[in-house]
């Protein structure tokens, strides 16, 4: 069933007056699934906010202005120039964070009479729904509908899905990248490229959908060579908008900095983020395991760890080549890079396909036993996001 679905991915099904009916059929589909990982991330946001409410935390600015949330709310409502000193010397910048979410947020408070906070909850709850959709709908058309639900249930009790849940950047990016992805596995090439171009303003790793969309547009060319024929319409299209968004925002940072080549990736030095082939990781992988460590680094660790067998497992399985490059960037970034160990997880959220060995293993096994599976992930996930929120010291 992949390799079929991989091998027509450059057949481009017509976008005509029946594009609005397979678009409600594929959401009445996904209504059952939907509504799990709704009640799974509503669950969690009242256990966390029971947990909040215990200890005298306000669990609503805790969702909506923790750690980088802030960042983008400042962004949003004053534009960037902040910059943060510390006593060492270094020098974090809000240039750090690109501008796509707190545009967003902007847009939303200047026709809702809401907060910044409020209006970021709005828009990351929204993305998180759509992000689901999209990841149903990849997973439909791979591995069929029970794969796909659970694939979307597994994604919303993994144990730092609380983020999901928060006014944070992870939500918007998966909800393009899904979207993008399923473009591409369509044959949709001007939504892919566009979507693409989206998702690399959302986030730095956001690169990774535009990484799928032009390895498979390199691809079908060719293929369409192989053939003597011409590519797909969009295909080129495709292939320039993808890194638009993420290579415009790099230059605009470059060029504010007085440095167009260098200055973005000095910015993120700034705040000790760095692509450098996991030496940075490492070192923090050795203090912790030949030192006491706080939970969240030792959970880190576990989750990396089990990110990458579950890619090794993901290879084997032999998904299309837009799931393998889009997921195989981001766990490269995310081992690759130094800075904020104990965000690692939450930079993995975007990188579903992970889930799918998962998935059908759930979907292979005996319904109690997925059962019993899902309730495990369901308690960890719901007291180790509330933990996260309300008691760890280290950001997310």
């Amino acid at each position: 069933m992949v390799a079929e679905a991989a091998a027509a991915t450059g057949a481009r099904p017509a976008d005509g007056p029946g594009s609005a009916a397979r678009a409600r059929a594929s959401l009445l589909r996904a209504l059952p699934a939907l509504g799990l990982f709704a009640a799974a991330r509503l669950t969690g946001v009242l256990v966390m906010a029971g947990w909040a409410r215990h200890i005298d935390r306000p669990a609503r600015r805790t969702l909506a202005r923790s750690w980088d949330s802030d960042w983008y709310m400042l962004i949003a409502e004053h534009g960037y120039g902040r910059v943060l000193t510390w006593p060492d010397g270094a020098v974090q910048s809000d240039l750090a964070f690109f501008p796509l979410y707190p545009g967003l947020i902007r847009a939303v408070t200047s026709v809702l009479p809401v907060t910044s906070g409020t209006a970021g909850l709005l828009i990351s709850w929204t993305a998180a729904g759509a992000a689901a959709w999209g990841i149903h709908a990849i997973g439909e058309r791979l591995y069929g509908r029970r794969a796909a639900a659970l694939l979307v249930l597994v994604w919303g009790l993994l144990p730092h899905s609380v983020v999901l849940s928060m006014a944070y950047t992870e939500p918007v990016l998966t909800a393009f990248a899904a979207w993008s992805l399923y473009a591409v596995l369509t044959g949709r090439w001007l939504w892919a490229g566009a979507l693409a171009a989206l998702a690399g303003l959302a986030r730095p790793n956001g690169i990774a959908v535009a990484a799928a969309v032009l390895a498979v547009a390199v691809q079908e060319v060719f293929r369409a060579r192989r053939r003597g024929a011409r590519p797909a319409p969009g295909v080129w299209a495709a292939a320039g908008a993808a890194p638009l968004g993420w290579c415009a925002y790099v230059l605009y940072v470059g060029f504010r900095t007085g440095d167009p080549a260098g200055g973005y990736f000095a910015v993120q030095r700034g705040w000790t983020s760095k692509f450098d082939f996991g030496t940075g990781a490492l070192r923090v992988v050795r203090d912790i395991v030949l030192r006491p460590a706080l939970l969240p680094m030792t959970m880190t660790l576990v989750i990396v760890a089990v990110s990458v067998v579950l890619f090794l497992l993901l290879v084997s399985e032999r998904p299309p080549l837009a799931l393998l490059v889009y997921t195989g960037v981001l766990v490269l970034i995310t081992v690759g890079g130094s800075g904020f160990f104990e965000s690692k997880p939450r930079f993995l959220l975007p990188a579903f396909p992970l889930l799918v060995p998962a998935a059908l293993a759930m979907a292979k096994a005996r319904p109690g036993a997925a059962a019993v599976v899902a309730a495990a992930l369901a308690g960890l996930s719901f007291a180790y996001g509330t933990y996260l929120l309300t008691l760890s010291p280290m950001a997310l």
